[in-house]
């Protein structure tokens, strides 16, 4: 080797090894839910324009999760420099100046195209600060040959009385089919989301316009018993410990008729490569009582870049290309539009592509219909359709949503469930000063 290959080949080795001395690690903590997978495996989009920035991602359970960043930013613990946190979380940490505004995304990522029900959500004094992933309500999604066998066709806008009927109808328990599959694992996101939502169209609140807690009410009362109902007769055997991603492959290995959950299962239940019945599921708005509420929900998986990250500059950019127009272009040629990140931009449900996939006019009707200003019948000091927005409910929810699930698991009843319920709240928000 010549002096003069000698010295290229050294200064090429110090330019490699510089840029990696310079390159920033960004540290992600996302669910473990299919979308957030499916974007995990699409980063190299990301790291081959990238090459100065780093990912390593924290996959979490999403109780563990809500738990983990919760505990990191109360505390300014700099673990994470990306949270994958909800509609919930982000105007009370906003509040709390623990996140950063992403008001300066640069202008082609469009905020002006987010869907206002989900923009809304994520925005305080005018500033954003959570970028949504994926947005959601909650519908009905059934199986269309089990329907019909059963001599029932479903209305786009079900009452739960029919829900029961064809529940009923549909169980065939010697063949491992159950009519419906419902959130029974103790969690104020997991039962406690499709508790509180389904309550509402039971003319059921958390609190009255004092903030007095209303778990003692008939209305708490017929909710809970009508859920006994449905999951004792007609549901799955160990349905207290079942969540979204447990329903979710319950239903796509065919065993539920019915499973009232989050919009953004559809993609999933309608996936050939892993559901059994893709061809067969149907879909419809959430059940309502006539009481001018229905039982859905709405919710935004959003990222957002806690106020401790020492990584800001690296985090915006990878949160505006996890979230951008040209990432949803991205799934779409990798994995089809049905597949694409769900309900948060204008702009998806304008294409005509989009347009023809079966599940996308009832998501955006769903999101629509939530009304997180109004989310009850009767009047309420706060807002939330599946959740109250005060920092109180998390710990108060979780506790609740363990009495639930105990009487679902049998080890109580309803109204032992109920009493508790009502105690404990009452105790927790008198000691928070309400």
């Amino acid at each position: 080797m010549n002096l003069k290959t000698a010295l290229g080949a050294a200064t090429a080795l110090t330019l490699i090894s510089g840029a990696a001395f310079a390159q920033t690690t960004v540290t992600i903590a996302t669910v473990n839910n299919g979308d957030m997978i499916r974007m995990q495996g699409l980063t190299e989009d990301f790291t081959s324009k990238n090459p100065d920035i780093k990912l390593e991602w924290v996959t979490l359970e999403e109780n563990v999760l809500r738990q983990r960043v919760t505990q990191d930013i109360a505390t300014n613990g700099g673990q994470f420099d990306v949270m994958t946190i909800g509609t919930y979380e982000v105007p009370i940490w906003a509040k709390n100046d623990w996140l950063v505004s992403l008001n300066d995304l640069p202008a082609e990522w469009d905020a002006d195209d987010i869907l206002p029900a989900i923009r809304n959500g994520l925005t305080v004094d005018g500033e954003l600060y959570a970028a949504p992933f994926y947005g959601e309500s909650s519908m009905v999604m059934y199986r269309k040959d089990l329907m019909e066998k059963a001599g029932l066709e479903m209305p786009e806008a079900p009452t739960w009385e029919f829900i029961k009927q064809a529940a009923e109808a549909m169980t065939d328990k010697e063949n491992e089919v159950y009519g419906i599959c419902l959130r029974g694992k103790a969690g104020w996101g997991e039962n406690m989301a499709f508790l509180t939502a389904m309550s509402n169209s039971f003319g059921a609140r958390w609190f009255d316009e004092n903030w007095q807690a209303q778990f003692d009410s008939e209305e708490w009362k017929n909710t809970l018993n009508f859920y006994m109902d449905l999951m004792t007769n007609y549901g799955p055997p160990g349905a207290s410990t079942n969540g979204f991603n447990e329903n979710l492959s319950l239903f796509q290995q065919g065993k539920c008729g019915m499973w009232i959950d989050a919009t953004v299962a559809a993609s999933f239940v309608t996936n050939p490569n892993d559901s059994t019945v893709a061809d067969q599921v149907g879909f419809a708005l959430a059940p309502d009582n006539g009481m001018g509420k229905r039982g859905n929900w709405l919710w935004a998986w959003s990222l957002a870049i806690p106020a401790g990250s020492d990584a800001t500059d690296a985090a915006k950019k990878f949160v505006a290309w996890a979230t951008s127009k040209e990432y949803t272009a991205l799934v779409a040629e990798k994995e089809g539009w049905a597949n694409v990140p769900p309900g948060t931009r204008t702009s998806l449900y304008e294409n005509e592509e989009y347009k023809k996939v079966p599940f996308a006019e009832m998501t955006l009707r769903s999101i629509n219909e939530a009304d997180p200003t109004a989310p009850t019948v009767d009047p309420v000091p706060y807002t939330g359709v599946q959740f109250v927005a005060i920092p109180e409910f998390a710990g108060i929810a979780t506790q609740v949503g363990q009495e639930f699930s105990a009487a679902l698991a049998g080890q109580q009843s309803v109204d032992e469930a109920l009493e508790k319920a009502q105690a404990l709240t009452t105790d927790e928000m008198e000691a928070a000063g309400y």
